[in-house]
């Protein structure tokens, strides 16, 4: 499973990065600090997960109604120091499958992230 982080803090897509490398089965393709880096990264390599920060240059929103606008889009995760209840229902309404808090909600990253890639590799198996 693929993914990409759009995040503006180098700080917390350092700490992600550092998640994701212990989860098999996983590989961190691409880091995007701003949207228009973001979508042309989800273009040219069509991540099975992106993983969205809403607060950053060019509004990790208008990155979510983008792609959640494609069919097929790949799965969006948002993490956001902003969990404010309007804006997670925005966020999942322009089709983010997660939405989590960046202060308190870390670990359910990694709970969502090693599912999805048991999930991949037990249907990699079955193949």
């Amino acid at each position: 499973m693929q993914i990409l982080i759009a995040d503006d803090s180098e700080l917390v897509r350092h700490k992600l990065a550092m998640l994701i490398a212990k989860i098999p089965g996983i590989e961190l393709v691409a880091e995007a600090s701003n949207v228009d880096q973001a979508l042309e990264s989800i273009d040219r390599l069509q991540p099975d997960l992106v993983i969205v920060d809403l607060h950053m240059p060019g509004s990790g929103l208008r990155l979510i109604d983008t792609v959640g606008a494609r069919t097929p889009h790949p799965t969006m995760l948002v993490l956001t120091n902003h969990p404010y209840p309007q804006y997670r229902a925005r966020c999942l309404k322009a089709g983010a499958e997660y939405f989590f808090d960046k202060a308190t909600e870390f670990d359910g990253v990694v709970r969502v992230l090693t599912d999805m890639a048991q999930a991949s590799i037990g249907s990699e198996r079955s193949l």
